[in-house]
C-alpha cells in the first residue's frame, strides 16, 4: 500500500477545491458559501448600511437608481465595520486568486437597496464583456455579493440566468441588454437566489441577471465587493478611498491587492457606475 505523502509548504491544505471554483463560475457562473460569517457580524453591517444609505439619499449623487425604488451607494471601505473581515476571509481570498490569479485587486464595495415596491429589472449585464471574455475567453473581474437581511420569495430576490456570461452580445442594447426576444431562455434558466444572513456569493457580473419585484414591506440591502484581475480597469468607474490613518492599520498582504487613493480626508463619491438601462428603461 503506498503512503499518502505529506504535505509540504509548497501543498498547503485548503478546504476549497480549486476545480470546484473554476468549474462554478465558468460553468454557472455563480458560486457561494453558507454560514461564511457570523450573524451578529452581518446584522451589525446592516446597521451601517441603513445609516450610509440614508446620507446617500440626502446628498446630491450620492445613491444612483437602478430601477424604480432601487438604489446603488458606492461606499468608503472604513465606513462599515467589518471590511477587513470580509476582504481576509479564506474564501473570499481563494475564490479571487483562484479565478483572477495571485495579483487580483479590489476596486468596489458598495451596496445595493431594492426596496418595497421594487419591479422587475429587465435582463442585463452590468457592463460590456471586455475582450479578455469576448476573444480569451477568460472572466477578469468578479462581484462578491453578502445579504445582510434573510430573503424570502416575495421580497425579490436576485435571478441569475446560469451560463450566460459567455453569450454573444451584437444584439444587446450598449452591449449589456438582451432584446426582448432572448427573455425565454432566461426564463427557463433562471435560478432564484435566496441567502441567509452570514451566506455570500461570488458570481461573474456578465452573466444575465435581475432583480425581482419586491411584493413585501422590507427592503433588501446586499453588499458588494467588486474584484478584478490585472488589466481589467473596472477601477475606472469607481472610487476607492482610504485615509491615511486607517490604510496604516490594515496588513501589508491585504494592501498589495487594493487599487483606491490615499487621502487626508475621505471624499463624497459621486456615484460614478450609472447603468442609463435601469435608470430610465422599463423595469
Amino acid at each position: 500500500m503506498t503512503a499518502t505523502p505529506e504535505p509540504t509548504p509548497e501543498t498547503p491544505i485548503t478546504p476549497y477545491d480549486t476545480a470546484e471554483i473554476m468549474g462554478a463560475l465558468y460553468g454557472p457562473g455563480f458560486a457561494g458559501l453558507k454560514s461564511a460569517f457570523p450573524v451578529p457580524w452581518v446584522d451589525d453591517l446592516r446597521e451601517d448600511i441603513e445609516r450610509l444609505y440614508l446620507e446617500a439619499l440626502q446628498r446630491p449623487g450620492g445613491a444612483v437608481g437602478r430601477g424604480p425604488r432601487r438604489h446603488y451607494v458606492e461606499i468608503h471601505p472604513e465606513d462599515i465595520r467589518g471590511f477587513l473581515q470580509l476582504v481576509t476571509h479564506p474564501w473570499v481570498q481563494f475564490v479571487c486568486e483562484t479565478v483572477l490569479g495571485p495579483d487580483y485587486k479590489i476596486v468596489e464595495i458598495g451596496f445595493d437597496v431594492p426596496n418595497p415596491g421594487a419591479k422587475d429589472q429587465p435582463w442585463h449585464r452590468d457592463f460590456p464583456a471586455p475582450e479578455d471574455t469576448v476573444k480569451g475567453r477568460r472572466l477578469n473581474s468578479l462581484a462578491f455579493n453578502l445579504t445582510t437581511v434573510d430573503v424570502y420569495e416575495d421580497m425579490g430576490p436576485f435571478e441569475i440566468a446560469p451560463g450566460t456570461q459567455w453569450d454573444e452580445a451584437s444584439q444587446f442594447e450598449h452591449e449589456m441588454f438582451p432584446p426582448k426576444t432572448f427573455y425565454p431562455r432566461y426564463l427557463e434558466r433562471a435560478e432564484r437566489k435566496m441567502p441567509r444572513r452570514g451566506d455570500i456569493s461570488v458570481r461573474s457580473a456578465l452573466t444575465i441577471h435581475r432583480g425581482t419585484e419586491n411584493n413585501s414591506e422590507k427592503s433588501r440591502p446586499v453588499l458588494v465587493l467588486g474584484v478584478d484581475a490585472p488589466g481589467a480597469n473596472n477601477h475606472e468607474r469607481h472610487d476607492l478611498q482610504f485615509t491615511r490613518a486607517y490604510y496604516d492599520t490594515l496588513p501589508e498582504d491585504l494592501k498589495k491587492h487594493l487599487l483606491g487613493r490615499i487621502v487626508d480626508e475621505l471624499e463624497p463619491i459621486h456615484q460614478g457606475h450609472t447603468i442609463e438601462g435601469l435608470m430610465m428603461g422599463e423595469a
